[in-house]
């Protein structure tokens, strides 16, 4: 177990996207809210910073496309593990172009590329949870079994398994990697429920931090050289109650990254950035 969780959280690059003047009125949303465009712009361009001067990370910067007002959440367009890249097919039609300019950029860092064409599958990058030693699918309103089955076949090395996502958007709504064997898990119900079938039908072991908030259960762990554990999460002022379960996660550089308004259009802090590692040439 060691040997393969090794080089979990190691990344070297982030692919981002910027934030479309479309994405106000035209972005895709479970509730009908108003964004405000220059703090969404401002909020993305602090979270595009810190991935490159205070994190280290190469950024891959694509422009925003105003036809496609969810673009900046790249990472529905692909899942990328290792040296493969599979290029998703999303759940919503509107979407299904974001995957063009995402799989040029990934071609161009030399991943081999993998295309989801079944015209009968979809699948979100937001339903994906890679933990390191396997990968959990959420079927949800985006996501469907055979999606999930493409993802299996391109990634055969890890074991795939699905989970039903019975409230919010996508599995990683409620959930995501805290770090080596850790997942951090909301408090609600369907969250709670979903990591109990995580847990049955997994063969490792996994540790848990329950946060209150389900939305603050989305984080950004990383391995960095020189930094160590680093996890990016919600701010006191969005989930002060949350960012106190944080605090018991020591040895970790805890960076406090603003989301509000992103998050009015079911944007959580994984769905702006494709992180990436990418072996050195030698």
């Amino acid at each position: 177990m060691a040997g393969l969780m090794a080089g979990f959280g190691h990344y070297t690059h982030a692919l981002v996207r910027g934030v479309p003047a479309s994405l106000t009125r035209a972005a895709l949303r479970m509730q009908p809210t108003e964004v405000d465009l220059d703090m969404a712009r401002r909020e993305h361009e602090a979270y595009v910073e810190l991935l490159r001067a205070r994190l280290g990370l190469e950024v891959v910067e694509l422009p925003a496309d105003e036809s496609l007002p969810d673009c900046v959440f790249v990472e529905d367009a692909a899942v990328v593990c290792g040296e493969t890249a599979l290029i998703t097919r999303p759940g919503a039609e509107s979407r299904r172009r974001e995957t063009d300019a995402v799989k040029r950029a990934l071609k161009d860092l030399n991943l081999n590329i993998v295309e989801m064409t079944d015209e009968n599958a979809t699948l979100d990058g937001g339903d994906v949870l890679f933990t390191g030693q396997e990968f959990f699918v959420g079927l949800s309103k985006r996501t469907n079994q055979r999606g999930a089955e493409i993802l299996a076949d391109a990634f055969k090395d890890y074991a795939v398994s699905t989970v039903p996502v019975m409230a919010g958007l996508h599995l990683k709504s409620f959930c995501s990697m805290g770090g080596p064997g850790l997942i951090i898990i909301g408090s609600s119900e369907p969250a709670q429920k979903a990591l109990k079938i995580m847990q049955q039908m997994s063969d490792y072991r996994y540790d848990k931090l329950t946060v209150p908030d389900d939305l603050a259960a989305n984080c950004i762990y990383m391995n960095l050289p020189n930094k160590g554990h680093v996890l990016l999460h919600c701010t006191e002022k969005e989930f002060p109650e949350s960012v106190k379960m944080f605090e018991k996660l020591k040895d970790y550089m805890l960076i406090p990254v603003c989301n509000s308004e992103k998050v009015k259009v079911d944007g959580a802090l994984t769905c702006c950035s494709v992180l990436i590692n990418q072996k050195a040439n030698i």
